[in-house]
Parts: structure tokens; sequence; C-alpha cells
């Protein structure tokens, strides 16, 4: 296993982190248990879950299931442990989003499910423009010194999010943000433009979620022809079928190099200047192999330059303004 430093952070972690967003909601506890037993063995210290995963009326499960495997296998000091807040849990007005209250209350929500003492990384899961960040910070800055979070996070904000989120925690000698959850594949390249530029220059780390584009650069259309489906509760039918031909064209390169379209997709992100780790979900412990596989898979200058001809970035290529200015 690889490993290296969360965003400017001396925390290492793992160059595959495994998301658990299926368990709950696709797999039961068993199975979740067996999935985190194997990343462990293959030498994956990442993992990632959110206190929404497998909820169903505020349960948590996906953080449940991970509790009780952690409580079972001794395995706490060897995992770093991320989890997030802003999903509303209820239908109570102060049980989501980003006030201090909802941050406090969630975090300790999460340690109860997770049966542990410290949370890793706490990772904001989306952007709440309303909420003043000296009220987030400040409820973070608690969290931080009680000993229940060690790093905070975010997901799904923009370049300029995480510019002010990160000015306001310097004004308060807060560390402030080490990474930044966002979705990144060969099909989705926005981040490219502001995100990353961004967060490499603020020494913040990009974990690339949905990765295949759920499941779309896996080898969708051979499984389609083979009859097998694509197995998701997210449909990826309805995600294939706008890319299908750019998906023929890059099945066909993947095949006659010999390569699986996941190893290509998941190798082309750990190229990637900038991303710590593409955040994979599977269903079976089986379904760690193809990551595994990724982190050898060298695809040379070359194929990326072919990758890139398929999926090409937005405008010119490369950060803003130049992917459209001159």
């Amino acid at each position: 296993m690889e490993y290296t430093a969360l965003g400017r952070t001396g925390l290492r972690v793992s160059r595959i982190c495994l998301g658990t967003m299926n368990f709950g909601w696709q797999i039961g506890e068993p199975e979740s248990h067996a999935i985190l037993s194997r990343a462990l063995g293959a030498g994956i210290n990442f993992v990632d879950t959110a206190n929404m995963y497998g909820s169903r009326d505020g349960d948590g499960l996906s953080e449940r299931f991970i509790g009780s495997w952690l409580a079972g296998s001794g395995a706490r000091d060897k995992i770093v442990l991320a989890t997030k807040v802003y999903a509303p849990m209820s239908d109570w007005p102060n049980d989501g989003g980003l006030s201090a209250r909802h941050i406090v209350a969630s975090c300790e929500a999460s340690l109860r499910r997770l049966r542990t003492d410290w949370i890793d990384l706490f990772q904001m899961h989306h952007i709440q423009r309303e909420t003043p960040w000296e009220e987030i910070w400040q409820a973070m800055e608690t969290l931080t010194v009680q000993g229940k979070i060690r790093y905070a996070g975010s997901s799904n904000f923009a370049g300029w999010h995480l510019a002010r989120a990160q000015t306001v925690a310097d004004a308060r000698h807060y560390l402030g943000l080490v990474s930044e959850q966002a979705k990144y594949n060969l099909l989705t390249r926005h981040v490219e433009l502001e995100v990353l530029p961004a967060a490499r220059a603020l020494g913040i780390g990009i974990l690339a979620y949905s990765p295949l584009h759920f499941g779309a650069l896996s080898g969708a259309l051979r499984k389609q022809r083979d009859h097998q489906g694509v197995r998701t509760q997210l449909h990826a039918p309805d995600r294939v079928e706008p890319h299908r031909a750019a998906l023929e064209r890059y099945e066909k390169l993947c095949a006659d190099r010999g390569l699986a379209p996941a190893t290509v997709a998941l190798a082309w992100l750990l190229s990637r200047p900038g991303v710590t780790a593409p955040v994979i979900g599977p269903r079976t412990p089986e379904q760690l192999d193809v990551p595994l596989e990724a982190l050898t898979t060298s695809l040379g200058d070359e194929l990326l330059g072919e990758l890139d001809a398929i999926f090409p970035p937005i405008g010119a290529g490369g950060p803003a303004p130049e992917a459209w200015a001159w």
C-alpha cells in the first residue's frame, strides 16, 4: 500500500480511501464488516462515511456498522476515520446544516454511532452560505479542543468557498480545511478549473468521490452487452447513455491495452496532481482488487493523451481563467 500526507498535515493516509455509502443502503452489517476487514488487511487505513449514509429516520446505519466493526476488531488506532456533517437527520429545523449547534450535536451523535472517542476528519458535506464562517470555525475549534475531532475538511465546495473558509480560519489561528472531497472522474472534470488549483495553493488534499461515475467507467457497455447489467442503486444506465460514444472509444482503448476500464479510471485519478486518494465504494470484498491493482498501474504520457482526447477537459484544459481565456 502507498501512503501520503493528507493535504499539508503530517497525517498519513492510504492512497485508496474506503467509502462506505453502500453500508446500510445496499449491503448489510456482515458484508460491511467483511469489506472493512479486507481493506485493513490490504493496508487501507482511510475510511470515509457520513452521518446520513444508510440513514433511515436518522439511524445512520453506515456509521453504526463501522462502529460495531471497530468495537469487535480493535482496529481503531490503525484507522483514519472520516465522517460528515450537514445533511438533515430529521424534519426538525436545527437537525441539519452548519450552525454551531448542529455541528457539535452531529459530531456527538456520530461519535456514539461510531463507538469511538474521536473522529480524525470531520467534513462539512456541503456549503451553507447563510452560516458565517466565524460560527462554523468556533464550533470546529470547540470540538478540536475537546479532543472530539482532529482535523476539519469539506465536500462539494467551490474554489472560492475554500479560499474564504481558509482566510477566516487563518485569522482565528486555526488550522482550517485539510481536505476537500469533490466529485472527480474522467467524465466529470469541472473541479480542474478552480477547486483543484485553490486546494493545491492552500495545501488542501483532494479526495475524489464517484471515481467511476456511478459505474459508467467500469466497463458498463460490456456489462450491458453481457446482460450483466450495472448493479447500482444510483441507476448507472442513466449515467451511461449520454456518454455512450465516448465510453465505446474508452472501452476499446482499455481492451487494446489489456487493462480493465475501472483500473484505468482509478489510475488516472491517482496520477492527477493534488489528488490524495479516490474514494471507492465496493459492495463486496472482491471489488477491492481493482483499486489495489490501480496503485501499481502506470498509464504513461501516450495513454494519458488518448484519455484526454476521449474525455476532453473543459475549455482549453487546466485552471481558470486560462481554460477559456488567453
